[in-house]
């Protein structure tokens, strides 16, 4: 998934970037987010099965890669896809640690998450949706990746803790991504606005959908 090149280059940021006392405070955010994130029901919503192929869109340095890597086994496949090369560096050293050898990395363009066609059983999209300049594109090359019947979850905040004015940035409503999600021609299986209400006032929601039943896929939209 990743040219060589590339893999060279997040194996060198890796080394000069990631101590070894910086992936043990990688792996105590994961468990504090185990408390709290309800991973197991967001995981479930995927409804995925050992040898199945799915997507971490904004993986970052892996909490959920590093999960979904358990669920769909050795002959299962994780496509753990960021931006940023960094935090790819530090899921590929957990992965390795870890002796997961079913993930493969991607490094995705702004408007392309890099999947590839019809081969894809479910995407996660957690904590990113956000950050989408263009939703409309990304949903549709997400609905191109998605094998039939396969699904897309979408876990993100509508509200930050509160009195946290620099994450005021970092929430979209969940009415914003059904809307998207409809006009990108994607049907809503579920939708919880209230998936997590933590003491601090920061909410998430889920989203479950997957593209209506049509033949063939529209232009993606902004």
């Amino acid at each position: 998934m990743l040219p060589a090149a590339g893999l060279v280059c997040i194996i060198a940021v890796g080394g000069a970037f990631w101590s070894h006392n910086t992936l043990s405070q990688l792996n105590a955010v994961d468990r504090s987010r185990d408390g709290w994130q309800r991973t197991p029901a967001a995981l479930a919503a995927l409804a995925l099965h050992p040898g199945a192929t799915v997507a971490d869109l904004g993986c970052g340095p892996g909490y959920f890669s590093l999960k979904l890597a358990s669920i769909v086994g050795p002959s299962g496949h994780v496509l753990a896809v960021d931006l940023r090369y960094r935090p790819l560096a530090a899921l590929w050293l957990r992965a390795l640690l870890d002796n997961d050898h079913n993930l493969r990395l991607i490094v995705g363009d702004p408007d392309n998450p890099n999947l590839p066609a019809g081969a894809v059983d479910a995407v996660l999209v957690a904590k990113t949706y956000h950050e989408f300049e263009r939703p409309g594109v990304i949903l549709g090359h997400i609905a191109r990746a998605l094998r039939p019947g396969g699904r897309l979850v979408l876990l993100d905040r509508s509200a930050p803790p509160s009195g946290d004015a620099n994450q005021a940035s970092h929430v979209v409503p969940p009415a914003n991504a059904a809307a998207q999600l409809g006009a990108s021609q994607f049907e809503i299986l579920s939708r919880d606005d209230h998936f997590v209400e933590r003491p601090n006032g920061e909410r998430w929601w889920l989203i479950v959908a997957r593209p209506a039943q049509r033949t063939g896929f529209p232009s993606p939209s902004i």
